[in-house]
């Protein structure tokens, strides 16, 4: 569970990287993000501006499968939401950048 004490990015990054401890939620999570960089680059390079309406569905979808069937754990969305969505940028960037294994 996420404590409140929380106060900082720097804080906070471990913690979530803690609660994607699985492999298979990480991958979950990798999927998710590149389907949203996939809708959003597609959107502003065709002009269709609808396909952002999936941007949340595809990143959040995807990651909280991970979390609900992979983790079993609860999304740290719900509570550090900005934190979170930070934290899952920086995670994929460390993976694509071979900083990152794909989990434990």
């Amino acid at each position: 569970m996420i404590q409140n004490r929380i106060k900082s990015f720097r804080e906070f990054y471990p913690y979530y990287l803690s609660e994607h401890s699985k492999k298979g939620t990480r991958i979950w999570h990798y999927i998710g993000t590149t389907a949203f960089f996939m809708l959003l680059i597609a959107g502003v390079l065709s002009g269709n501006y609808n396909l952002f309406f999936w941007l949340p569905l595809a990143g959040y979808g995807c990651a909280w499968i991970g979390h609900f069937f992979v983790e079993k754990n609860k999304p740290a969305t719900f509570q550090y939401p900005l934190w979170s969505l930070a934290s899952d940028f920086v995670m994929y960037f460390q993976w694509l950048s071979g900083r990152l294994n794909a989990g434990r």
